[in-house]
């Protein structure tokens, strides 16, 4: 299942393909790239889900650029490259291949040199609609044990990261495109419910650090105050860290809006340190 790094892939990381050793599996392509710690091992692990309207997945600017970032913080990265609609794909191929991920991580922290009670994920747009899923599914929803994979260890993440998240399917803020690839047409009001995220947060949910703009024109930022709401009214460890502007998709690539607010670095003072210090 592991596979030796090579120049190739000296910027997106060792490969691992996941279904490699199920066979009713097998067929699927889902893999995750390893970035293991360069920075002093801090013995993290971070699963990291790109956005893309769960259509395509911007594996560059929000897998392998953030995983450099959690790499020289010594956190080993994760990018995970799950399936997605292009390629015919949608729930509950997307929750199948983050829970796997889960499970293999925490399965292997010998391994990667990491304590598999710190496992974590953080996803963007719609990367943060299946994070948020999988901290709230992760009991209600065992995906692999529907499809006869066996495990031992949990599929809840110990952190829960979204950022300009896609939350709600609800018609009023919903961002149809990831919807519709989501779930598909023509949607009953029961099946946009199951899956707002706003409406499904467990006691459980793992402590939630949000990231939002004000001025995002993709995904309307109310989908990040009601996850928020949501939240607070469970009473889990949240914060909402809001900017007035920044837009969409910014990741953790050089640019201006990084420049400015170096907001992955307010998330690690502000919410990750914690967390790995207990």
């Amino acid at each position: 299942m592991f596979f030796v790094s090579s120049f190739v892939f000296a910027k997106s990381g060792i490969p691992v393909r996941i279904w490699s050793d199920i066979p009713q599996m097998k067929k699927y392509k889902s893999t995750m790239y390893v970035h293991p710690a360069t920075g002093k091992n801090t013995g993290v692990a971070v699963i990291i889900c790109p956005g893309g309207s769960y259509h395509h997945l911007g594996l560059y600017n929000e897998g392998y650029k953030t995983a450099e970032w959690f790499a020289s913080k010594g956190v080993t990265a994760f990018t995970l490259r799950y399936r997605s609609a292009e390629n015919g794909f949608h729930h509950p191929a997307m929750l199948q291949d983050i829970q796997r991920a889960i499970q293999l991580v925490r399965e292997n922290a010998r391994f990667y040199s990491i304590d598999e009670n710190k496992v974590g994920v953080i996803g963007f747009s719609a990367g943060g609609h299946l994070v948020t899923m999988a901290g709230a599914f992760a009991e209600s929803h065992d995906e692999l044990e529907k499809l006869g994979v066996g495990h031992k260890v949990s599929l809840r993440p110990d952190f829960c990261i979204p950022v300009y998240p896609v939350v709600s399917m609800n018609d009023e803020i919903a961002h149809r495109w990831s919807r519709k690839s989501l779930l598909g047409k023509n949607q009953s009001e029961s099946r946009k419910n199951e899956f707002s995220m706003e409406l499904q947060i467990p006691e459980n949910m793992p402590p939630t650090y949000i990231v939002v703009c004000l001025d995002d024109p993709i995904v309307d930022y109310r989908n990040s105050f009601a996850l928020y709401e949501a939240l607070q009214a469970k009473k889990i460890p949240s914060e909402l860290a809001v900017y007035e502007w920044g837009k969409h998709g910014f990741g953790m690539l050089d640019n201006k809006f990084m420049k400015e607010f170096h907001w992955n670095e307010k998330m690690w003072n502000d919410f990750l340190e914690n967390l790995i210090e207990k």
